[in-house]
């Protein structure tokens, strides 16, 4: 359903994202008001009389106590307590909808069904049945209040009407941040409306904001790669150490309480723009072992890149990481928007 929304406006899309045109990420222009389509994320709605305490028992954030204004985060993860995946979720009258890349959409789900056993719940793909927009700037609000006449007021909140569900996210400097999963019946009038009234631009733009906030991603490439506290998703509330176990709680939670973590994910701008997430990064003084991965990355222009990298919090301190070899593109670190501290205590 939802290619059809793309055939008529005439939207072509390389992975599941808008390309080809120039990037206003951090200008006046994208400051002012913005829309793109995150094209890329897939949607499994979860429903039944156990839906949620089943994902309750999967998740590493607090599903059962969920109510239909909060937005949450959530790792999914092996029994080692590596990430399969970051979501995304919510309640709607419909049941509980989560949020991750389409290209793990279908594994993912495929996994989980695995678990429900004789729990009074199903899982359905319903990717097909939306068109997610991003939009951003200052004019968003505007843009969308004959919408939504009530806005969320806080981040990782939502609202959801005949429309859709709106879900604020952490603002992009002073201005706030919606993802509007917006019903295909209506997307192509809403579509030619809001392009009329703010700017169009490309998802990665959405994505610089989003690696900007220093909000992970997991993808195909990092699948496994991390535990939680790794990629700081503990500290944008994708996990509830109080809640019962779940795949992975307990080393997890040893990560927490025994020790002090000694790698963490950065914020940096890496002088290229040809980068991929997986991609190690060096210490300049040691070419044999690298000091961490690529979580996250998207270009600023054909020179440089936005990127989250998780490293050693020694290599982090020391300086002198570059992309991919010891001699290869310089990685800059930048101060993250949130403190690294310890929420347990």
């Amino acid at each position: 359903m939802s290619q059809n929304f793309f055939t008529e406006q005439q939207i072509e899309l390389i992975n599941g994202k808008i390309t080809g045109l120039t990037s206003i990420w951090n200008t006046p222009t994208f400051a002012s008001g913005y829309i793109t389509i995150v094209a890329d994320s897939g949607l499994i709605l979860s429903t039944g009389d156990d839906a949620a305490s089943f994902l309750h028992n999967q998740l590493s954030n607090d599903v059962e106590h969920l109510n239909t204004e909060i937005v949450r985060r959530a790792a999914y993860c092996t029994a080692k307590g590596r990430m399969l995946a970051s979501l995304l979720y919510w309640k709607t009258e419909d049941g509980i909808t989560l949020q991750l890349p389409k290209e793990l959409q279908p594994a993912i789900q495929k996994r989980l069904t695995m678990f429900i056993l004789r729990a009074k719940a199903k899982l359905a793909d319903v990717s097909d049945q939306s068109i997610c927009f991003g939009i951003g700037g200052a004019q968003a609000n505007a843009s969308l209040h004959k919408y939504f006449p009530t806005l969320p007021a806080l981040p990782n909140t939502k609202i959801s009407n005949k429309f859709g569900t709106l879900i604020r996210f952490h603002n992009d400097g002073q201005n706030p941040r919606y993802e509007w999963i917006c019903a295909i019946a209506l997307a192509s009038g809403i579509w030619l409306e809001l392009k009329s009234l703010l700017q169009v631009t490309n998802t990665d733009d959405w994505y610089l904001a989003e690696i900007e906030a220093g909000v992970p991603h997991i993808t195909a490439r990092t699948q496994e790669k991390f535990v939680p506290q790794m990629i700081n998703f503990e500290l944008i509330g994708g996990v509830n150490f109080r809640k019962g176990c779940y795949p992975g709680q307990e080393i997890v939670a040893r990560s927490q309480y025994l020790g002090k973590l000694k790698r963490r994910m950065a914020l940096a701008e890496i002088a290229s723009s040809e980068l991929a997430e997986g991609t190690e990064v060096f210490n300049e003084t040691d070419s044999e072992q690298s000091c961490g991965l690529v979580v996250n990355v998207a270009s600023i222009d054909a020179h440089r890149s936005l990127a989250l990298v998780e490293m050693t919090l020694a290599d982090q301190e020391q300086g002198g990481i570059h992309y991919g070899t010891p001699d290869g593109p310089v990685v800059k670190l930048l101060p993250l928007p949130y403190e690294i501290t310890d929420i347990t205590r």
